[in-house]
């Protein structure tokens, strides 16, 4: 019984000492999806579904839960975003030459058609974030749309 209150009362520790030492918070200030949406050029319905079901964890820009004050929630949603911003980043859009643009809306088609984004960890506690077969087939559109503009400035002259 020793052992099980020592152990306890270590883990108390570490998690009141966690408090303390979070994460990086993913914030940036300005409109850092400007020229994604300028070259992108998404309807507003699709402008609307990025913004609330990709931007949170695909831009420099997150905006936290209050639950995101407790850790290790905090360091869970920190690997998130880190993970989704490797992945795809809005807010760098200007940085990726054509032939990777036109790739990550290949991924962008990929993951939604196969229902695989927005992931079922975020779709719990954002309900907004859940996709129509409608919603879904627009952003797919979108993206199949804005691919052709890609690959047509990729052909040799």
């Amino acid at each position: 019984m020793k052992i099980v209150k020592k152990v306890g009362l270590a883990l108390l520790v570490i998690f009141i000492l966690m408090q303390f030492y979070r994460p990086e918070k993913n914030i940036s200030q300005g409109n850092h999806t400007a020229v994604f949406l300028t070259q992108t050029n998404p309807s507003e319905e699709v402008r609307l579904i990025l913004i609330r079901t990709c931007y949170d964890c695909h831009s420099d820009n997150t905006e936290y839960p209050w639950y995101d004050n407790i850790a290790p929630i905090s360091y869970w949603l920190a690997n998130h975003v880190k993970n989704g911003k490797g992945h795809l980043n809005f807010s760098i859009w200007d940085e990726y030459d054509m032939q990777k643009k036109d790739h990550k809306l290949e991924e962008v088609i990929e993951m939604v058609e196969k229902n695989e984004m927005p992931l079922k960890e975020y779709t719990w506690i954002h309900k907004e974030a859940l996709l129509t077969e409608k919603q879904r087939q627009a952003v797919v559109d979108w993206a199949e749309r804005t691919r052709i503009l890609y690959r047509l400035d990729q052909r040799p002259e």
